[in-house]
């Protein structure tokens, strides 16, 4: 269901609230996880600013702590749980401090249990698909409410118009749709943020074009699936109608599913290339259609090769990035080496390899046959090794040529700055320069190549 948050009680609560706190009160908001947990919290920051609080970047000054937690690993969940322990002594000296978590690690049944039994000092959770519902946690506590811990098993709801404190002014997420129907056996998601929600394209479209309005270059769709959007259109006319908004901007967008990777969709990049950048996250998992099939992937290798040649031949100068896990219960040594061959065979500019961690509540946990720890070190130091030629090997071929890249930042090493830029098929460029281009793009001559970062010079009209 798509609500705007005048059909929440978001109002009613937000103005109680403020007839509660008095000024001068600060929140500080901390974030873990992935670009989507990065744009939850920007809406977490615009909602408490729009209760009365204002930011701050120290913990210790905070009269609101609010974790924005991930649950897709076990190593991030203990992470959390760990961190919550330097913020007992922050409550016992300020007893009214609100300590909320949200996100991921907040939807998980045995979590939430554990946090209300053993962090009393914690004030709330909240899933990822409920953030309207923050001012009403936040005013049952200062109403006198001790603590609430939340598990939603109701409807998902879209709710449009929460404020929003967006984190840069160069680079803007758009969430387009929320949740995850595919199941993947190893994956947590579709239990912590629900089945797959669309956001209406109308909201979608205007969002961006406010963005575009406001100087925003760089625009990045986000979704668990994105390219199985679905609402009066489909996601590759999602993208034809946002790269008709007129304006110098360029457009990312993750995470896709290779079995929704359509034709459409890559005719669509391939006419509006470089506006849709010329970049395409394709999660493989595994180059064996036996684990491919135990991981409830629904694709096998064939389709995915496919998928990735029709990508770089209708898309010259495209660079594809994917998804490893290495060690999924059952993973033979031949299993392994089909993944390598993929990798050798596709090319990949970029690889995120992960050892198989068991996340309670999927059924690959439950699943026998489970690799030793060795041999997934050993596997995924060898499969490193193998990705790092072959984004060098790539990388050398641009050497001594020009490309355009948008300048983002600054970073200081050994003691000179260099200006940080990413090219349209996001590849990151440092070069120095006496004057600064942020928020510009440039052309660069390429001068050095290394595995996953390129050196270059501004490239002058009419040089050699």
């Amino acid at each position: 269901m798509n609500l705007t948050v005048k059909e929440t009680d978001y109002y009613h609560y937000r103005d109680k609230i403020k007839g509660l706190i008095q000024a001068g009160l600060k929140a500080y908001v901390l974030t873990f996880g992935c670009q989507q947990n990065e744009s939850d919290s920007e809406y977490v920051r615009g909602i408490l600013s729009d209760l009365g609080y204002s930011m701050t970047e120290n913990e210790e000054e905070a009269d609101v702590i609010i974790i924005n937690t991930c649950a897709i690993r076990e190593l991030a969940e203990k992470k959390v749980l760990s961190l919550l322990g330097r913020f007992k002594p922050l409550k016992k000296t300020k007893p009214s401090l609100i300590i909320g978590v949200i996100g991921c690690v907040a939807a998980e049944g045995h979590v939430v249990e554990r946090l209300r039994r053993d962090f009393h000092y914690v004030t709330f959770t909240l899933m990822p698909n409920r953030l309207f519902e923050l001012p009403r946690l936040i005013y049952n506590y200062l109403d006198g409410e001790e603590r609430t811990f939340l598990l939603d098993n109701e409807e998902n709801h879209v709710v449009e118009a929460l404020p929003r404190i967006r984190k840069e002014a160069l680079r803007a997420w758009v969430s387009i749709m929320y949740g995850c129907n595919n199941f993947c056996s190893y994956c947590i998601v579709p239990y912590t943020r629900g089945r797959e929600h669309s956001r209406d394209s109308v909201e979608i479209i205007n969002e961006c074009k406010e963005l575009v309005s406001q100087g925003y270059k760089e625009i990045t769709l986000l979704g668990q699936n994105v390219n199985s959007y679905k609402s009066d259109v489909d996601f590759a006319d999602l993208l034809r109608m946002i790269a008709e908004i007129p304006g110098e901007f360029i457009i990312r967008f993750m995470t896709s599913h290779p079995k929704d990777a359509t034709e459409k969709l890559i005719e669509v990049m391939a006419e509006y290339t470089p506006k849709i950048a010329p970049y395409f996250h394709l999660p493989l998992q595994s180059g064996s259609d036996c684990i491919l099939k135990a991981m409830n992937r629904r694709y096998n290798t064939e389709r995915f090769l496919s998928v990735a040649k029709s990508l770089k031949e209708k898309i010259p100068g495209i660079a594809l990035s994917t998804d490893v896990i290495v060690g999924f219960p059952g993973e033979t040594d031949e299993d392994f080496r089909g993944t390598l061959n993929i990798l050798k065979t596709v090319g990949f500019d970029f690889v995120y390899a992960f050892i198989f961690s068991e996340r309670v509540g999927t059924p690959a946990a439950k699943m026998e046959n489970k690799v030793q720890k060795e041999i997934k070190s050993e596997r995924i130091t060898e499969l490193l090794a193998l990705q790092d030629d072959i984004a060098l090997d790539i990388n050398k071929k641009l050497e001594n040529t020009v490309v355009t890249a948008l300048v983002f930042g600054s970073k200081e090493k050994r003691g000179e700055v260099f200006y940080e830029a990413r090219t349209f098929n996001n590849k990151l460029v440092h070069f120095k320069s006496d004057k600064s281009y942020i928020n510009e793009f440039i052309k660069l001559k390429i001068t050095r190549a290394a595995p996953y970062m390129l050196y270059g010079e501004i490239y002058i009209e009419g040089e050699e």
